[in-house]
């Protein structure tokens, strides 16, 4: 089963310099073709569409390396191409309808480059006596351009992969890719075909035996979240102060950042020390999400596990402004729904599902989601859906049968029943995934077009003009003039 490892990586002074211009160059060629998409789209379509002109959407990069950006040979060419592909990949999840276009990406937050097998080999040590793996060399570069090795902390086993990340956050740097997990013994098939496979066994049980074998539970913003036999999940106390404490210092600092010089290393310093401050919530967060996941996954009496299907990109969307027949702006809440925004996002709502997602495929169970509808005012006794049955945020009554309950609790209960009927009314789980993957060639290590670039143009002659939802910021690359030649 192809499982992500994320370990630490601790270069030195001096490879973090390379690192990091070879981070910057793969963002360079990424915004230029970006750039250059757009200019296409706003400009050429409009003149000469009428003419033949398309949009070329293709892994080319050759032209962007001229005597301005000598620099780019100084790094290897596989970080250039690596640039391309990735803007080719992020087009096709567009034309699958799985994201948007791609989008400019910025020098600020999170960085990394991504290395394929050319640039990197992970040599495992093995001991003689037992025969173990107790730990890994990373070997970075090429004979042009060498890195070398880069120490990193592999707290588990793992199988040597194709391709890596290597990323930076904060000061701290982070190797990151996907292999085959080899304490997965689950048989070798498809996340869809192993989950329906999962779903078939289960129909086999009736309704009252997948009532025991079922949890449902209930996400909310005071109880992070209930589950159908009582459990409540939550930050410890003092997580929760801690996390408080953090959030005033990483505003502390950045105020003192603010008021030094730009461009100093000082402000670098204390940027970096407000990201750090930041960091440590994400972990914790990231750290219940998991503990969570993985309480819930190793109960033995539990096979199906339910959860709502909210829409949390949209519940999170910021309010739109509201003007009356003058013109002025009239209050929308926003500043009161940006706290419950933030209440929402650090509830970690999206990550709990996930991970439980995929950890119960490898024990061989199942993680369903239903439509959040009226789950907090229906009865989970005799179905009665009424809003006065929530009589309080914590109380639940119900005006038909009189049933008594805790509002998450009863919302968990009717979550498992829900997810029980739609298991056993037979729809396919899977609405069919849709993969996207290139096929491409490796070429040398330095020629003007890489072999094995393709070059495929969307859209017909006449298509109207398309606009793109995000401008370029201030400071973006020129645009780069092509030739058709």
């Amino acid at each position: 089963m192809l499982t992500g490892y994320k370990f630490r990586l601790y270069p030195n002074p001096e490879q973090q310099q390379i690192l990091l211009r070879w981070i910057g160059c793969q963002r360079l060629i990424y915004n230029a073709k970006v750039q250059e998409d757009r200019y296409y789209r706003r400009f050429q379509q409009r003149m000469v569409g009428t003419a033949g002109m398309e949009v070329p959407v293709d892994q080319q990069y050759s032209r962007f390396i001229t005597d301005t950006t000598a620099f780019l040979k100084e790094v290897p060419s596989q970080i250039l191409r690596n640039g391309a592909v990735k803007f080719r990949q992020a087009y096709s999840r567009f034309f699958q309808k799985l994201g948007g276009r791609p989008k400019l990406k910025k020098k600020s937050g999170r960085q990394s480059v991504w290395l394929t097998s050319e640039l990197f080999q992970i040599i495992p040590f093995t001991d003689e006596v037992t025969g173990k793996i107790p730990g890994y060399q990373l070997y970075v570069g090429t004979a042009k351009f060498p890195v070398g090795i880069v120490p990193y902390v592999a707290h588990r086993p793992h199988a040597l992969p194709a391709s890596i990340h290597i990323a930076v956050e904060g000061g701290q740097w982070w190797l990151s890719f996907a292999a085959e997990d080899p304490d997965v013994t689950r048989p070798a098939q498809t996340v869809d075909a192993a989950t329906e496979q999962i779903a078939e066994n289960l129909r086999h049980l009736s309704a009252d035996q997948l009532v025991e074998r079922t949890l449902g539970g209930d996400r909310g913003v005071a109880k992070p979240l209930m589950t159908s036999n009582g459990q409540v999940f939550d930050l410890q106390p003092v997580q929760r102060t801690r996390i408080e404490k953090h959030r005033r210092q990483r505003k502390k600092w950045q105020r003192r950042a603010s008021r030094r010089k730009k461009g100093s290393k000082n402000r670098q310093k204390a940027y970096r020390k407000a990201a750090r401050y930041q960091q440590y919530e994400r972990n914790v967060r990231q750290d219940y999400a998991h503990q969570t996941s993985h309480v819930l996954v190793v109960h033995d009496e539990y096979d199906l596990y339910v959860f709502e299907d909210l829409k949390i990109r949209n519940m999170t969307k910021r309010p739109k402004a509201q003007r009356d027949t003058t013109g002025r702006f009239l209050p929308n809440g926003a500043k009161a729904k940006a706290g419950l925004h933030r209440a929402i996002l650090a509830s970690a709502w999206g990550d709990v599902v996930s991970f439980t997602r995929y950890k119960a495929l490898r024990q061989g169970k199942l993680v369903l989601t239903v439509p959040p509808h009226q789950t907090s005012q229906e009865c989970a006794q005799c179905t009665f859906t009424s809003p006065d049955n929530r009589i309080s945020q914590a109380e639940f009554v119900c005006q038909r049968c009189g049933h008594r309950d805790n509002a998450d609790h009863n919302a968990a209960v009717v979550i498992a029943k829900r997810g029980i009927k739609k298991l056993l009314s037979g729809i396919p789980l899977n609405l069919g995934h849709k993969a996207t993957r290139i096929f491409r060639k490796l070429g040398p290590e330095r020629s003007e077009v890489t072999p094995g670039e393709i070059s495929i143009r969307h859209s017909g002659p006449t298509a109207p003009a398309q606009q793109s939802m995000s401008q370029e910021p201030p400071g973006a690359i020129p645009e780069t003039p092509t030739t058709t030649a």
